[in-house]
């Protein structure tokens, strides 16, 4: 996948690497999974062969991962809740849905700091805090600072990997692999709780 990107890469002219980098970072937040992060490593090293500037990678990255959050984030703040509550969906748990709206407003802006360093589950995160109503202006300082840490880390990446950065990928790849398994554990964990206590105050 390394070389595909990066030969595609290669054949665009700055300004449209730029907009792609802005494309991915924002796409992931909608339709995850996506190779955003690796498409950011990979302009990391075509900053090192200079054909791209580190600022202006930086600002088009960050802002579309930043777009990416805040759209899913409006989603959510804008979802009706009625739909899910009318019962209608009988495959939507709206105890469980509660339950997490109620985590993510007193846990939801520690998540947010986080949310670039937790992949695979970026969207969620963003959707669940519009749905639980946290603070947009909070909730975009701090989505700001998560993404921009994170893409320092991936343009340095690739700058320094320079043609081996698909040994970041290897890594990229197990790490995203780990924070996707401990995640559903964690989810399972919380399902099978509610379903024990559900179950308990019916009898």
């Amino acid at each position: 996948m390394f070389e595909d990107i990066l030969s595609q890469l290669s054949t665009f002219s700055p300004i449209w690497i730029y907009i792609t980098l802005f494309f991915f970072a924002f796409i992931e937040n909608l339709f995850p999974p996506s190779p955003s992060d690796l498409v950011i490593v990979i302009g990391g090293t075509l900053i090192g062969a200079g054909d791209l500037n580190f600022i202006l990678t930086l600002v088009f990255a960050t802002i579309g991962s930043i777009t990416g959050f805040m759209l899913m984030f409006y989603i959510g703040s804008t979802f009706d809740r009625r739909v899910v509550e009318s019962g209608k969906y009988k495959f939507v748990p709206v105890d469980a849905i509660h339950k997490v709206e109620n985590w993510f407003r007193n846990y939801g802006y520690y998540v947010i700091v986080a949310n670039r360093f937790m992949p695979g589950t970026r969207a969620v995160i963003s959707f669940f805090a519009g749905i639980s109503n946290l603070d947009p202006k909070r909730t975009f300082t701090l989505c700001f600072v998560s993404a921009l840490a994170w893409n320092i880390i991936m343009l340095y990446l690739g700058y320094i990997f320079g043609d081996n950065v698909q040994v970041v990928d290897e890594y990229l790849t197990t790490y995203t692999n780990i924070v996707i398994a401990v995640t559903s554990v964690v989810i399972l964990f919380f399902i099978v709780r509610l379903f024990f206590r559900k179950k308990k105050s019916i009898s």
